[in-house]
């Protein structure tokens, strides 16, 4: 081979490694700058479908809890009045077991009791909030 043979060899190589690296850096940014739109564009939409199912719990939460309040609002200042009255026939039926000796019954009849003054107390709660509102 002769120096000019030579020296062409050697620049179609370095040309061709220029242009293969060149080609692959080119490539390299097209590639990342196509997954970063994907990837945003992707995490735009599962973003978004996020948001849309926590709004839709939201407005479930909200509705169950305006359903309750309305529970709440139709309740009749009579019911309260039922509740104490149940609350003192159980103290009279909580003694009638001591009476008898039926310790057990006793016990349950006061419990439930509780639980009936309890009912009323909460509805009184919210009838005087009502009323200062």
């Amino acid at each position: 081979m002769t120096a000019i043979q030579i020296c062409a060899l050697i620049s179609i190589v370095i040309a061709a490694g220029i242009l293969y690296w060149v080609g692959y850096r080119g490539g390299l940014t097209d590639g990342k700058n196509e997954g970063y739109e994907e990837g945003y564009s992707d995490g735009y939409v599962l973003g978004r479908d996020e948001a849309s199912a926590a709004y839709a719990a939201s407005i479930k939460e909200m509705s169950d809890q305006c359903m309750r309040t309305e529970l709440l609002l139709s309740r009749e200042p009579q019911d309260r009045y039922t509740l104490l009255a149940i609350a003192e026939k159980l103290k009279l039926a909580a003694d009638t077991f001591r009476a008898v000796r039926s310790e057990s019954q006793a016990t349950q009849a006061l419990a439930l009791r509780e639980k009936a003054l309890n009912m009323a107390a909460l509805m009184d709660r919210f009838e005087l909030k009502g009323e200062a509102a």
